[in-house]
């Protein structure tokens, strides 16, 4: 199956086109999306990728989003271009949060923690219950930083991440662990969807929605589990 990839959620941003079939994965190539750029590059990005390779849209098999967490601007451009681009094709959709990929790239057996910077001394975080290789339970929920070092400080987790530097470096002077990692990017993110592609654990166009920092100055806006 030949799928795309779309993160928008960061700063910077990414599309990955790979492909994928039973337990074989493959990148054909990435390309990066500087920020504040996305609407403009994404789809002349798109469409260079898939020239590159030969490629017509009407090859691809299924589409892979980053839903979040991330600014609303970032996330609409990304998320509007797969909705558009599966509707027309009539191909599947898997969606990946950032918190759920940092815990799958962390995966021990045990609690799994992750973290990114919500701001307004909040926190985004990701629990993750991994039995056997596999994530068992889950939940993502918006907490403020207090509750957040008090949860890490129950919880004591087999494993506490997050991208962030400045998140980091506030529970290390509160003297909880929380480990510096890597944020994934689209290659990550299309690996990951790519399983769930394959395994038939896909959304509707309808259904397609996001995790969002925040979508204005007098809302927090988030899904999850509270």
């Amino acid at each position: 199956m030949l799928i795309l990839a779309i993160d928008t959620s960061g700063p910077s941003g990414g599309i990955t086109l790979a492909e994928a079939g039973g337990n074989a994965f493959r990148v054909i190539e990435s390309a990066p999306i500087a920020g504040g750029t996305f609407s403009a590059q994404l789809v002349p990005t798109l469409a260079t990728l898939l020239k590159n390779h030969g490629f017509a849209a009407e090859e691809l098999g299924g589409f892979v989003a980053t839903s979040g967490p991330g600014s609303f601007t970032g996330l609409r451009v990304g998320l509007s271009a797969i909705k558009g681009l599966a509707e027309v094709l009539r191909k599947p959709i898997a969606t990946v949060t950032v918190l759920e990929a940092m815990a799958l790239l962390s995966a021990r057996e045990g609690t799994v923690v992750t973290a990114l910077d919500a701001g307004r001394v909040e926190v985004f975080v990701g629990i993750y219950q991994f039995a056997n290789g596999a994530v068992a339970t889950q939940q993502e929920e918006l907490l403020p930083r207090a509750v957040f070092l008090e949860m890490l400080r129950t919880v004591n987790p087999a494993r506490a991440v997050t991208s962030d530097p400045p998140l980091g470096w506030f529970a290390s002077q509160a003297g909880v662990s929380l480990e510096l990692v890597l944020r994934p990017g689209s290659e990550a993110m299309a690996e990951i969807g790519a399983r769930k592609l394959v395994n038939g654990h896909t959304v509707s166009v309808e259904a397609l929605d996001a995790h969002y920092l925040r979508r204005s100055d007098a809302e927090i806006f988030f899904k999850g589990t509270r």
